[in-house]
């Protein structure tokens, strides 16, 4: 077991089946990528750029200190260097702002880097520094918090936002009985991701069998830790009545779970959402939160780094039918997204007390 984790640590299934979404999400695939050939006079190059030097990819997330971001640029970097394709750059702003986001942008410009891969903060506030970016001859695209269409070549995304958000509603639904006051705890209120899910979480409560929930409030923690911790325990004083808490960040649900657990609010308070398993398994096995869900940020970040090297040799273009090969997550296609394209990752995990376990010493 312990070889499996640590080989699983490295390289996690590329694949997690729709059917978790039903509650049948079993232990972790043995899917490890195959070591590269080392050997003497076998080792892979670092391709060049017009320049005749290494390649430089970068990656921009979010913010600093955001372990799920951490295992992006993990994932980001591992996919560089497995394919031997260049120089990885990986950068975050310690405050999670469009205007941190573009001042980086700016540097690596003004470096000449040949790709640009970034997690956005604003959909649109990043657009003319993006496109200054493309017109200078730099790939760009963007991954897990898409920028829009006309700022970026092509967008890596990890899983059907339409699923992520309905699942959430459908989870906390179960979990108070289908009636109660219910709010969502997000990260920022221009994160395109975000927004989305919310908007999805909208339209499923729409649907006449949740006539008895009552959506009472969005509220924004900024994907940091202290405010997401301050806005959970507002929402507690502001509606004491409430049953349910969906956070689809992983910053906060872990700041909702501690919260919850420190009131002794198991069973009175459900939470749900988007959580890594290694901070949130305390939460589930105590009953805070029944169950979660989410993707393998190491699989968004190396399915990023991928296409990001597909983008810089000419493989893809970012056009509907290109399709590339992403290392050990096989084969991918872009596809038509909205007024842009994307690729998508799959489908989002469910994380219970039966698996938890086997999932929190991997990421």
């Amino acid at each position: 077991m312990k070889k499996f984790k640590k080989i699983l640590a490295l390289s996690m299934g590329a694949v997690l089946l729709a059917s978790s979404l039903a509650g049948c999400a079993g232990k972790p695939a043995d899917t490890a990528a195959p070591a590269p050939n080392k050997e003497a006079g076998n080792e892979a190059k670092p391709a060049e750029n017009a320049a005749g030097g290494a390649k430089r990819y970068a990656f921009i997330f979010k913010s600093a200190g955001n372990p799920y971001g951490e295992k992006q640029m993990e994932g980001f970097k591992l996919a560089i260097e497995e394919a031997g394709a260049g120089e990885v750059i990986l950068k975050a702003p310690a405050e999670p702002t469009a205007e941190a986001q573009i001042q980086m942008i700016e540097e690596l410009i003004a470096q000449k880097v040949d790709v640009i891969a970034i997690s956005g903060n604003d959909p649109d506030a990043l657009e003319p520094v993006l496109k200054k970016a493309m017109n200078a001859g730099i790939k760009v695209l963007s991954a897990d918090s898409g920028v829009n269409p006309a700022s970026r070549m092509v967008h890596v995304n990890q899983a059907d936002p339409e699923r992520i958000g309905r699942v959430q509603v459908q989870a906390v639904s179960e979990m108070i009985g289908g009636k109660g006051q219910i709010a969502v705890l997000s990260a920022t209120s221009q994160a395109t991701n975000q927004n989305i899910w919310i908007e999805w979480m909208k339209k499923e409560l729409e649907d006449p069998k949740y006539a008895d929930i009552e959506l009472v409030k969005v509220a924004y923690g900024d994907d940091l830790r202290d405010k997401s911790t301050s806005e959970t325990e507002a929402l507690l004083k502001a509606y004491p009545d409430l049953k349910g808490i969906i956070a689809p960040t992983t910053v906060g649900m872990a700041a909702a779970g501690k919260v919850l657990t420190d009131k002794g609010l198991s069973g009175k308070v459900a939470l749900t959402g988007l959580g890594l398993p290694s901070e949130m398994a305390e939460y589930i096995t105590n009953g805070v939160c029944p169950w979660m869900y989410l993707w393998n940020p190491i699989d968004v970040g190396y399915l990023t780094g991928y296409a990001a090297i597909a983008l810089a040799d000419g493989t893809i273009t970012g056009a509907a039918g290109d399709k590339f090969t992403a290392g050990r997550l096989g084969e991918k296609e872009v596809i038509t997204a909205g007024d842009g394209t994307e690729i998508m990752l799959g489908d989002p995990f469910k994380f219970e007390p039966a698996n938890i376990e086997e999932w929190k010493s991997v990421y």
